[in-house]
C-alpha cells in the first residue's frame, strides 16, 4: 500500500494556550482560514467533523473525519477515510511545540495511505501542501493579530 507524508510547520509569536483556542475554535474558520473553511464538529476523541476543503482554484471537497488525539495545548488529530479503509486514508495532525513562553510552532502534517496515493501523489504535494501553508499564514496572522 502506498503511503506519503505531507509535513508543514510555521513559527508563531504567541503563546501556546492562544493558538490552540484559535486552532480549535471551529466556527470561527470560515471567517479566516483559506484551506479549511468549515469545520462542524467538536475537538474530542472519537468525534466525528463534518469538514469542507477548498483549493487555491476554489474547488471544495468535503469529508467526515473521526478525531483521534485532542490533547489540548498540544496536539488535534483526526483520520479520514475515502469511502473505504485503505483506498485513501488520511491522518491529519496539529503538533503544537512551545518554543518559549509567547512562541509557538506549528506543526501542520498528514500522512496518506491507501491504493489511490501514488496516482493522488504530484497534486497533494502540490495543491494540499499549497493549502496547508496557506492555513498556516493565516492561522500566524489571526493569533498574532488577536495576541496584540
Amino acid at each position: 500500500m502506498a503511503c506519503f507524508q505531507l509535513h508543514t510547520e510555521i513559527d508563531i509569536d504567541a503563546p501556546v494556550a492562544r493558538v490552540w483556542a484559535v486552532l480549535v475554535d471551529f466556527a470561527s474558520y470560515p471567517r479566516w482560514n483559506p484551506f479549511i473553511v468549515s469545520v462542524r464538529g467538536r475537538p474530542e476523541v472519537g468525534a466525528r467533523l463534518r469538514i469542507t476543503l477548498q483549493s487555491e482554484a476554489g474547488k471544495r471537497m468535503r469529508f467526515s473525519p473521526r478525531v483521534t488525539v485532542a490533547d489540548p495545548g498540544r496536539e488535534l488529530r483526526w483520520l479520514g477515510r475515502l469511502l473505504l479503509p485503505g483506498l485513501f486514508d488520511g491522518e491529519h495532525r496539529f503538533l503544537l511545540e512551545v518554543l518559549a513562553a509567547d512562541k509557538t510552532r506549528l506543526v501542520h502534517s498528514e500522512s496518506f495511505r491507501g491504493l489511490l496515493v501514488r496516482p493522488l501523489q504530484g497534486s497533494l504535494q502540490r495543491d494540499t501542501r499549497r493549502g496547508f501553508e496557506a492555513m498556516n499564514r493565516a492561522l500566524k496572522a489571526r493569533v498574532e493579530a488577536d495576541n496584540g
